[in-house]
């Protein structure tokens, strides 16, 4: 079975994903930090991400791959585990710049796919109920406001005991937004028959269920 979840930066769809694999028993795919890696290799090595001839000339130089431990989704660029360092605001931002490029995305569609095809998945992103996994049987598109989704960024990074402007990351959000649903390439878009869930005002147990029910739905 495939499940997927489309919405915007911020949105909570890799934490609500997270959750609902563990208590269905499906396998958590995050689409987004594949395309973090590609940006951190290039920003890695002090090249332009937003180059696109130097990144399509590279592109074949990437080699990603996926590996679980203990539950979580560790993330391999060309054999080293880079799961922290593509969590950077930095590198979050330049992987809405990296998957607007056609070499990009291609290269990691079949990986994609290949892991909905050998398990049961649910998998998050931009275009995964539009593009990657059309067939899906669950589709999600899940967003809150700007302001709540930076709300919950700083949140994030305050844990973490990394300081914040909260007004920044508004705009950054924004701007991500804009970024994704404009690009020519499979843009940030709600597919046709995907459930529209705000999650603005809903807790995460509230988001989680409401997932768990339309996935039961669909099985039965």
């Amino acid at each position: 079975m495939k499940i997927a979840i489309d919405g915007p930066a911020g949105a909570g769809k890799s934490s609500i994903a997270k959750k609902v694999a563990e208590e269905m028993n499906f396998i958590y795919v995050d689409t987004g930090a594949m395309f973090r890696a590609v940006a951190w290799y290039f920003l890695s090595k002090g090249a332009d991400p937003s180059d696109e001839a130097a990144v399509e000339a590279d592109c074949g130089s990437i080699q990603i791959d996926i590996a679980y431990r203990d539950g979580e989704q560790r993330i391999f660029l060309n054999g080293e585990d880079v799961s922290l360092e593509i969590r950077r605001e930095e590198v979050g931002n330049n992987a809405s710049v990296v998957a607007r490029y056609g070499c990009v995305r291609e290269k990691l569609l079949q990986l994609q796919r290949g892991m909905a095809e050998k398990a049961d998945v649910i998998m998050d992103g931009r275009d995964i109920g539009t593009v990657v996994l059309p067939d899906a049987e669950v589709k999600i598109y899940l967003t809150a406001s700007p302001l709540v989704r930076a709300r919950r960024r700083c949140a994030q990074l305050k844990e973490k005991g990394v300081s914040c402007d909260l007004n920044e990351i508004e705009k950054d959000i924004i701007a991500r937004d804009e970024q994704d649903m404009n690009r020519a390439i499979a843009p940030l878009r709600q597919a046709e028959d995907a459930v529209f869930l705000d999650t603005s005002d809903m807790t995460i147990p509230e988001v989680v269920g409401r997932i768990r029910q339309l996935a039961e739905e669909a099985m039965a």
